[in-house]
């Protein structure tokens, strides 16, 4: 198993409506890296769900329930997306000052390439923010 972290702006595609659509595509991806990330993830992998822009806070749980397929909203048909479905609303949310500020942290993308929508994270990285989250 993998672990990912997928940004969403709030106003967009937030939290609530994950949880509300059940499982839905994460589309909408129009980065060369990030789709190259969503073609590596697995079924059961599981991803932090990031509300970026005016929050800046993972706020959820989310886990890979179909593999990648061409993004229909692509008519270019270079990209791609994966189905997630809601898990678990964390306890608290964690910040990205909050990332900012655990060394442990200091080199996942969220912080070395901050436009960067879908990336991966380390099982201790996880395992970090999970904790924070508590």
């Amino acid at each position: 198993m993998k672990y990912w972290l997928l940004k969403s702006e709030p106003d967009a595609w937030s939290w609530d409506n994950q949880v509300k659509e059940g499982a839905s595509m994460w589309d909408g991806v129009r980065n060369y890296q990030a789709r190259n990330n969503l073609k590596e993830m697995k079924k059961n992998d599981l991803c932090f769900f990031y509300h970026s822009v005016t929050e800046r806070s993972i706020v959820g749980i989310v886990k890979v329930v179909k593999e990648y397929y061409s993004d229909p909203t692509d008519k270019t048909g270079r990209f791609v997306v994966v189905d997630v479905k809601a898990t678990k609303k964390l306890k608290n949310p964690v910040s990205l000052d909050q990332i900012k500020e655990n060394s442990k942290l200091k080199n996942i993308a969220l912080v070395k390439q901050s436009r960067l929508s879908v990336m991966p994270l380390k099982k201790t990285e996880w395992q970090t923010i999970i904790k924070m989250s508590n």
